[in-house]
């Protein structure tokens, strides 16, 4: 699995036009065959999230950012951002490959 976490620092005024672009985002984007997870995480500071995303190769992640959905919410949230969201990415230990799923 190749996993992302996709860290975004969001401006005050934009909180809830942010939440709803992503959670329609979140929505599309489990329904591609190649992600396993998507999740939309809010921080205890309510203008900091992240997303956990899990493709099943690095190559759905490249698949990914080139679906209409993406594209909408980045161009949506581009301006709501307070800082560049900054991405971490990893290699899974556990759960092994069909543990995502559960």
């Amino acid at each position: 699995m190749f996993i992302v976490h996709v860290f975004i620092h969001v401006k005050p005024d934009c909180l809830e036009a942010f939440k709803a672009a992503t959670l329609e985002n979140a929505r599309n984007s489990i329904k591609e065959p190649g992600i396993a997870r998507f999740d939309f995480l809010q921080d205890a500071d309510p203008n900091r999230f992240v997303l956990v995303e899990v493709y099943r190769t690095p190559e759905d992640a490249v698949k990914h950012k080139e679906t209409a959905h993406y594209a909408i919410w980045r161009d949506t949230v581009a301006d709501m951002m307070a800082e560049p969201r900054s991405a971490a990415k990893y290699t899974n230990i556990t759960p092994d490959e069909t543990g995502w799923d559960s």
